[in-house]
């Protein structure tokens, strides 16, 4: 089996993990900032769950999910019921896994850019009778900046690098789900060494310029 060069894969992986990094931002910031007040027995529970994704093999966060999404369960059959139409071997499947991939290293780099804030000037603002929202609107994100910033460089790469659970529920369809790892993986499985190293260079590039970033912002 043949596969002819393509810029899709591509286009597919940066706009899955720009997502999925907008998605996961958007999800962490509220929950540091909820976590902050939470005890502590209460708050080591419920982050060991948000930290689960990366110790797990992606192969069982992709059977996780088939199960949770496939068509013989409740969410599955409602999903179809709402859409008609499966999630599985979708766009917003790779969304959703890269989503779930990313969403631990954005997390934890917005925790530890929260706890940087000096409390004292926290404290301060609720004194003088500043919002909560307020709070974390004009001091909390902007003193944050960089580590949240950061956060989403990390969650980007990662996303973009997903590999098993994506095939497992998103498939590795030419031209509709195909990112850029696994068509490499089509790439090898054919014989075609270039056509891989051309999208293995890509993703390599990606990687570096990001990570440069990163760190040059430290």
């Amino acid at each position: 089996m043949s596969m002819p060069w393509s810029w899709s894969p591509v286009q597919l992986s940066l706009t899955v993990a720009a997502t999925a990094t907008l998605i996961s931002l958007l999800i962490s910031i509220p929950s540091v900032y909820w976590m902050t007040g939470r005890k502590q027995r209460r708050k080591v529970l419920i982050e060991t769950l948000f930290f689960m994704p990366l110790v797990l093999p992606p192969t069982v966060i992709g059977f996780l999910l088939l199960v949770l999404f496939g068509s013989r369960s409740p969410v599955g059959k409602a999903i179809e019921w709402l859409t008609g139409g499966s999630l599985l071997f979708t766009v917003p499947a790779a969304i959703l896994v890269a989503t779930i991939i990313s969403f631990p290293l954005i997390y934890q780099t917005v925790k530890t850019g929260f706890l940087s804030v000096n409390p004292d000037i926290v404290n301060s603002a609720r004194m003088d009778g500043a919002s909560e929202w307020s709070i974390l609107v004009s001091m909390t994100i902007p003193l944050a900046f960089k580590s949240i910033l950061s956060g989403m460089l990390l969650g980007f790469t990662r996303a973009l690098g997903e590999f098993g659970a994506t095939l497992m529920i998103a498939g590795n369809i030419p031209g509709r789900t195909q990112t850029i790892p696994t068509a490499i993986f089509l790439a090898m499985e054919s014989g075609q060494t270039k056509i891989a190293w051309v999208y293995a260079s890509i993703s390599l590039a990606f990687s570096f310029v990001l990570l440069l970033a990163i760190n040059r912002g430290k």
